[in-house]
């Protein structure tokens, strides 16, 4: 038989809610661990969800609600991020570039 869901995502071993920090400790002992010369923080993690989500196509609102932002200028850097993939595509489907390939053609 299951208990009550009180909306707890993250369990210790005994099934208590963790407190406060232990996550982040947690990340920052793994990536410490995995030796990718970077800090670890769980703000990482939610960075680097919201820059792939945006840049697979997300719309930046969408985003907002999971990162639970009241202002849209909050999530706006996000969009800052993801230049590089705005350029890739732009390049990619540009109707200029399109044209080019007909003619070569």
């Amino acid at each position: 038989m299951r208990g009550v869901d009180h909306g707890v995502l993250f369990l210790s071993t005994t099934g208590e809610a963790i407190v406060v920090g232990a996550l982040t400790h947690l990340v920052q002992w793994y990536v410490n661990k995995a030796e990718l010369n970077k800090r670890g923080s769980c703000h990482m993690f939610r960075h680097t969800m919201a820059t792939l989500m945006l840049e697979g196509g997300a719309d930046i609102r969408f985003i907002q609600q999971m990162l639970g932002h009241s202002e849209l200028s909050s999530t706006e850097i996000y969009t800052q991020v993801s230049i590089k993939k705005l350029k890739e595509i732009h390049s990619m489907t540009h109707p200029a570039r399109l044209e080019r390939a007909i003619e070569t053609v």
